[in-house]
């Protein structure tokens, strides 16, 4: 079935062509992309499930998680004499669910787009995007619809079909650029000219393509010319924000702020009734922005400039090399051959420290304090697997709780065992728990460790050749465990201090337990 786009209204009433949409959304870095966005837009920020969505998605993909990380230690989001942020469940609780998910996005589309030849065009459409939610992100939270979530995502997209042209079919990009500069056509006259489709439609075909809500797909749509009047329901609120959002992000570009003077008139007689906006808010807006957006692209490794003067540069300057680490990130540690990181120590003291000061300052619950501590392990120690396992009274049965790693979810399901064993003098996860001993095995396939693993283990994790076992025991009762593996031997062990850190880490946890 070939993909068109969403109905336009009659001004845009050709359809996006069959063959260029089909090149925008099948090629394989732009397939997976849309997939990866349609996730990222689906997590549910409702619940504690949803940030813990969030937390695995992150940390499924390292770059990106060390890219919200870096975020969360700009001097904006770190807190006065806190502690470095070293994990990502501490980072959503810090800069908050939808920050995090935006910035996430945000960062979706700059891997995958700035890589194109054409860094100048590429670069001014990546920042006006990312500018743009920011702003929509901001008027979210001075509208009287709730949804900042939906209004910052549809301003990201605003300019999505202009960026993928820019990206994927540059001669035309350039073409669209003149007509406009030639003062004869706008805009959406010259795409719809030269791509057979305005870019307006074009976006929302590929939104819809991909799968994204409808919510956010008609909310691209174009606005009609002239003053705007106030909206009559969130989805047309939305809608002008979207717009609002990207001129205002463009105009920024081009002014470095947006202090009173003929552009922002103009943006503010058109939007500034429909809005509820005056020129001394959107004075402030600019200037917020301005900062967040500093940040957001330090997080990035993309410093702001926009004074690139050759269009056609071969390859990307090196400021947009986003594989590349600043600061202590550019400096590679390495790892044992089991996986475990050389700095295991120092990352395993810095999380101390995040959940020693969360406890101190009444942060965050008992489920954020455990989560917090069971990413740490994973990060720090280089485990492919890790999950928490608490006793479940009512199953009679110990049970997975929350894990990280690879099909975190198949392996969480599985990892369950009964609270009470004929075998339990032959089963290492009950011999664990009765003595509360936390168990380091080097090498799972010694036969003696071998003679203790349970069947359900040997058929749920197979190939976990290293592991740890962490016991839960408050007042001599077991309340569950941490259990963290590997696909590697790890004969390198764990030192003294690595294992005083990992049993600090414990204690925060049983301490949070004790009634």
């Amino acid at each position: 079935m070939p993909l068109t786009s969403i109905p336009p209204p009659a001004s845009e009433s050709r359809p996006v062509r069959g063959a260029l949409l089909h090149k925008l959304c099948g090629e394989e870095g732009l397939f997976a992309l849309g997939v990866s966005i349609a996730r990222v837009v689906q997590l549910a920020s409702s619940d504690d499930a949803g940030a813990q969505s969030l937390a695995y998605y992150v940390l499924s993909d390292a770059a990106l998680t060390q890219k919200i990380l870096r975020l969360a230690n700009t001097t904006m989001y770190r807190t006065a004499g806190g502690t470095p942020v070293t994990t990502v469940s501490r980072a959503i609780y810090l800069l908050g669910f939808d920050n995090v998910k935006m910035a996430a996005l945000a960062m979706l589309l700059v891997d995958t787009l700035s890589n194109s030849e054409h860094a100048h065009s590429v670069r001014l459409e990546l920042e006006a995007a990312l500018c743009a939610s920011l702003i929509g992100r901001e008027m979210g939270r001075l509208g009287s619809y709730q949804g900042a979530e939906d209004a910052s995502i549809s301003a990201l997209f605003k300019n999505i079909g202009a960026l993928l042209i820019a990206s994927q079919e540059h001669a035309r990009f350039r073409e669209i650029g003149a007509l406009v500069a030639g003062g004869k056509h706008s805009q959406s006259q010259a795409s719809q000219m030269i791509l057979g489709s305005s870019y307006d439609a074009l976006s929302c075909a590929v939104l819809q393509a991909w799968k994204i809500p409808d919510l956010i797909v008609r909310s691209l749509s174009p606005l009609g010319p002239g003053p705007q009047k106030v909206a009559i329901n969130r989805q047309e609120w939305i809608r002008q924000v979207a717009t609002f959002s990207i001129e205002a992000a463009k105009l920024l570009a081009r002014q470095g702020d947006l202090a009173d003077n003929a552009g922002t008139g103009e943006l503010h007689q058109r939007f500034g009734a429909a809005l509820n906006i005056d020129l001394n808010q959107m004075e402030k807006i600019g200037a917020t922005v301005q900062e967040e957006m500093r940040c957001l692209l330090q997080s990035m490794n993309l410093p702001l400039q926009r004074s690139i003067e050759d269009d056609d540069a071969d390859g990307l300057p090196d400021v947009l090399q986003l594989a590349s680490m600043d600061g202590d990130d550019a400096h590679v540690l390495g790892a044992y051959a089991s996986g475990k990181p050389a700095n295991a120590h120092d990352l395993l003291l810095a999380g101390v420290q995040e959940v020693t000061q969360m406890r101190a300052a009444g942060q965050g619950k008992v489920n954020d304090l455990i989560l917090a501590v069971l990413e740490t392990l994973y990060r720090s120690m280089g485990f492919r697997f890790a999950t928490v396992c608490l006793k479940d009274a009512q199953r009679r049965q110990f049970r997975a709780r929350l894990a990280f790693g690879e099909r975190q979810a198949e392996r969480q399901a599985g990892f369950a065992f009964p609270l009470h064993s004929a075998y339990a003098n032959r089963d290492l996860f009950h011999l664990a728990m009765r003595n509360d001993a936390d168990l380091m095995i080097a090498d799972a396939l010694s036969p003696k460790i071998c003679d203790l693993l349970p069947p359900w283990h040997r058929a749920l994790l197979p190939d976990a050749r290293s592991f740890i076992v962490l016991p839960l025991v408050v007042q001599s009762v077991p309340l569950g465990l941490f259990y963290a593996d590997r696909i590697h031997p790890a004969p390198e062990g764990v030192t003294a201090d690595e294992t005083a850190l990992i049993r600090a880490l414990k204690g925060q946890v049983l301490v949070a337990l004790t009634p």
